[in-house]
């Protein structure tokens, strides 16, 4: 938001130290980016008139101008514009000007012949933006004279704010001009136009079909105007907040709008169809060309300016249509001044991706009861250039559902000095507050009870009030406290469990991978797992409509994108959150640890897989239950197998599907781990356990046994474990075989027992006891000892 100085001068006596008003702003949360002087003559730029234009047979892109400042002298110049001819009146800057940039003008030749000076652009003299072609004056304008003090041009500043969204009222000089004068201590008497309706009664009428959407439609018919250039001290401040100047009309419409917060819209009356408007939602298959010349596809939620006849003429709060603008021919005048809701209007604006200055303060909330004021403001800019303009009585005051008027809230102070850590006496609360529209009445507990103004629909709750009394108390007088704190920063448990895992995982070699969160609408399925993802409402591709119900689809993508690159063997992980759909209103959010490692077996990944798990630590980790094909989707059936802590399921380890490999284009196998680090992380781990170590020599034991499939390798361990005894030091499931040899139904596990003693070396006797003992277990579970 671009804010002039001159313009804040008009509504309120500020000065004219720059810096100290920037500095005021700045301290009442109105950040200022930049501040631009503008109008500054520099000395050296005089008047000068054209007398003759030539072209050099040699050159092509510059051309030889005569020009006389006023003394009679013709001076010589080369100039690469081609734009004005003999008798227009330009800026010359004379030998010795120091320009805006730096840059000194001294005498040059070109094709032996020198340039006596330069003739400027507008952007040159700092009246603009255009740097085509030379900036040619109003004719008889005298020569001589410093350029911007021929065309009447003053010295301002322009402030150029960085607003947040809290604060809609300061989208208007008037919002900052009160901010500024509170702050200063000043007088503020914001101007209060009278409206005068002069003419017979003519109107516009207004139908509004919407009223959620429409809280208020006012139109006022103007008669005697005459489109023309606006005066140079509109077109100027205009031109110097950011708006083309465009015709008195339209500058009076831009100008009560940067004024006053409150944007209009004028239509030609003559080409408003049954001379009447009508609000409503938009229609299936509608559109509407726009201001700008682009024809708008329409949804059911987006709000609708129509004439009587039912045809568009405006998108509500966002931009005007074609049909209905103001042209040269225009003598009649609808003006429209409303208010539409903020939410309907941002949502309008993102989906069409059309920002307007209308848009902008719509969307943000503005004051529906400023209306009248601005109105006024309108009629009285417009009869400076239009003295027969004739306001008619038959004002339309349209209403839908608008926001309560008068609002309330209460604040209590010893709340004010909690948030603010400073003591501020209740009467002082009040005379911060009054200035700005806060009108504050003390009741008998002391409490304040704050009426809030119209102007602010930011400001709802009581720490909303609180906030303005420290904008204007200043945050740098209420002191600097630092939180004392008993603990000292660190990492919580679960932080540091996670960080532990990420190291492990790194030391394996294996990549951490950041794939997209959002997932195509077929993904889940192709991987195999139920297409329940939750769509998102407003995606901002349809590639990226749902979220995801599992990593699988983004590191399946990523081993695809890698095979592709011949690199098929590849090691990734992911640490990240899923969404599945849950009963509650919002849904349920896990943290997950996925690792893939392609071109593996699941057998060849199971050394890498409990090296994640014992790195953890999580020693409770330890039942695997064989699943069935309906228990892990996407899964090798027969290769695949379900984690679980105490019954409840906390991951699956296993072999991906060939179809689901398939569906990616991944040629090689892949081993999959998947954890819910949402349990895992917040479990205790078991103390670790000091072990003595044995100075005794130790012995292997290779034992083999087929066992039924429905026999699970984790109880053919733990029968293992227990007849072993103490003397077992470690136990490894070194292969798992099917195949030539091996009943249907049955698989041979091979197994690898070290045996050592504490207190003994082991004899061949003690061996053979083990053993014994051993393969008796594992029988009794229904295995026998394989030869």
């Amino acid at each position: 938001m671009k804010v002039l100085l001159s313009w804040l001068n008009d509504l309120v006596a500020l000065g004219d130290d720059v810096d100290a008003l920037a500095d005021a702003m700045n301290g009442l949360g109105l950040a200022v980016e930049d501040v631009q002087r503008v109008g500054v003559p520099v000395p050296g730029i005089v008047t000068a008139k054209v007398l003759e234009v030539r072209r050099h047979p040699e050159a092509e892109r510059v051309q030889e101008v005569f020009v006389d400042r006023g003394d009679g002298e013709p001076l010589h110049v080369w100039c690469g514009a081609f734009n004005m001819q003999a008798g227009d009146v330009v800026a010359l800057a004379t030998l010795g000007t120091t320009m805006a940039d730096g840059m000194v003008i001294g005498r040059r030749k070109i094709l032996g012949l020198p340039s006596e000076g330069m003739l400027c652009s507008a952007r040159e003299l700092g009246l603009g933006d255009d740097h085509a072609g030379i900036m040619v004056l109003p004719p008889g304008t005298a020569l001589g004279r410093p350029v911007l003090e021929a065309l009447g041009v003053v010295e301002d500043a322009v402030f150029d704010l960085d607003l947040t969204r809290n604060r809609p009222d300061c989208w208007g000089h008037l919002g900052v001009a009160r901010d500024l004068a509170a702050h200063a201590a000043v007088p503020f008497a914001p101007p209060e136009p009278e409206l005068r309706l002069d003419g017979p009664e003519l109107s516009a009428a207004v139908e509004i079909l919407d009223p959620d959407l429409c809280g208020r439609f006012v139109s006022i018919v103007l008669s005697g105007v005459e489109v023309k250039p606006s005066p140079p001290w509109m077109a100027e401040r205009l031109a110097r907040a950011g708006m083309r100047p465009i015709s008195n009309v339209v500058d009076v419409s831009n100008y009560v709008m940067l004024e006053l917060n409150e944007p209009n819209h004028p239509y030609d009356l003559e080409r408003l169809g049954g001379r009447s408007f009508r609000v409503r939602r938009s229609r299936v298959g509608e559109t509407l060309v726009t201001l700008d010349g682009v024809e708008r596809a329409l949804v059911t939620d987006d709000l609708l300016i129509c004439d009587g006849e039912d045809r568009p003429i405006g998108l509500a709060g966002v931009m005007g249509g074609a049909d209905a603008e103001i042209s040269d021919a225009t003598t009649l005048v609808a003006l429209e001044m409303a208010w539409f809701d903020p939410v309907a209007v941002a949502a309008t604006s993102s989906r069409l991706g059309l920002r307007s200055e209308a848009s902008a303060r719509f969307e943000r909330g503005r004051d529906p009861y400023g209306i009248d004021r601005a109105v006024a403001r309108f009629v009285e800019l417009l009869r400076e250039t239009c003295p027969d303009l004739v306001a008619h009585r038959g004002v339309v005051d349209a209403r839908g559902v608008l926001p309560p008027e008068h609002r309330s809230v209460r604040v209590r102070p010893a709340r004010v000095q909690a948030l603010l850590g400073a003591a501020i006496p209740v009467e002082e609360m009040v005379n911060r507050l009054s200035p700005i529209g806060f009108t504050a009445t003390v009741e008998d507990d002391a409490s304040l009870t704050v009426q809030l103004p119209s102007w602010r629909p930011d400001a709802e709750l009581e720490v909303d009030v609180i906030e303005e009394i420290a904008r204007h108390v200043g945050y740098e007088t209420l002191g600097r406290t630092v939180p004392k704190s008993t603990v000292p920063g660190r990492l919580s448990d679960v932080q540091a469990r996670r960080r532990t895992l990420r190291q492990i995982l790194y030391g394996l070699g294996i990549s951490e991978a950041m794939p997209n969160p959002f997932l195509a609408p077929g993904d889940l399925a192709r991987a195999g797992l139920p297409p329940c993802g939750l769509a998102i409402a407003n995606p901002l591709v349809t590639e990226e409509s749902v979220l995801r119900t599992s990593l699988r689809p983004g590191l399946f993508k990523a081993l695809a994108y890698n095979a592709s690159h011949r690199r098929p063997d590849v090691a990734l992980f992911e640490l990240g959150h899923v969404y599945r759909p849950a009963d509650a209103p919002l849904p349920d959010e896990r943290e997950v640890l996925a690792v893939a490692l392609a071109g593996r077996d699941g057998g060849a990944a199971v050394p890498v897989f409990d090296e994640i798990v014992g790195g953890l630590r999580l020693a409770r980790l330890v039942a695997l239950e064989q699943s069935v094909p309906s228990d892990l989707p996407g899964l090798h059936p027969g290769r695949s197998a379900r984690l679980t802590v105490d019954g409840a399921d906390v991951g699956v380890l296993g072999e991906v599907d060939p179809g689901v490999l398939e569906a990616f284009e991944i040629p090689d196998r892949v081993a999959w781990l998947e954890l819910d680090l949402t349990v895992l992380l917040h479990l205790v781990p078991d103390v670790p356990q000091w072990r003595p170590v044995s100075r005794y020599p130790s012995s292997d034991l290779d034992l083999a046994f087929v066992v039924p499939d429905a026999l699970t390798a984790a109880a053919v361990e733990e029968a293992i474990t227990q007849a072993a005894g103490d003397v077992l030091a470690e136990l490894a499931l070194f292969d798992v075989y099917r195949g030539a040899g091996i009943d249907d139904g049955t698989r041979s596990l091979a197994y690898r027992l070290r045996l050592q003693a504490l207190d003994r070396t082991l004899t061949d006797a003690d061996v053979a006891d083990v053993r014994g003992r051993v393969v008796a277990a594992v029988t009794r579970l229904g295995a026998t000892l394989r030869g």
